[in-house]
């Protein structure tokens, strides 16, 4: 991963998500996924700005089935922001960087 982005898993979902003090943005993509590779510059570019207030992640949703699949993620890209624990929002599809802005403003 680059730059500020965290790669989590089955593994670590728990706690780089789950048990963070900040709001989390997972990203969950698959490196076959057309949409997931052309927002990809956008997510690497929030993680940059809200570095220190919202933790920015990435979910291989091939290499890890057993989160996607709890979190009912059925197209990519999904883009869950956790806050406390729990999915506070969510977009699905390409969507443009303002988008995502948006929704990761509503929650600080």
């Amino acid at each position: 991963m680059a730059g500020n982005l965290l790669e989590v898993g089955d593994n670590n979902f728990q706690n780089e998500v789950l048990s963070s003090k900040e709001p989390v943005l997972v990203d969950f993509w698959a490196s076959w996924c057309g949409p997931c590779l052309a927002i990809a510059p956008h997510v690497e570019a929030l993680a940059k700005e809200y570095e220190g207030k919202v933790k920015v992640t990435k979910l291989d949703v091939d290499a890890h089935p057993k989160t996607a699949g709890a979190y009912g993620i059925r197209s990519i890209p999904t883009l869950i922001l956790f806050k406390d624990g729990k999915a506070a929002d969510q977009v699905i599809g390409a969507v443009s960087k303002s988008k995502l802005e948006e929704m990761i403003k509503r929650h600080l």
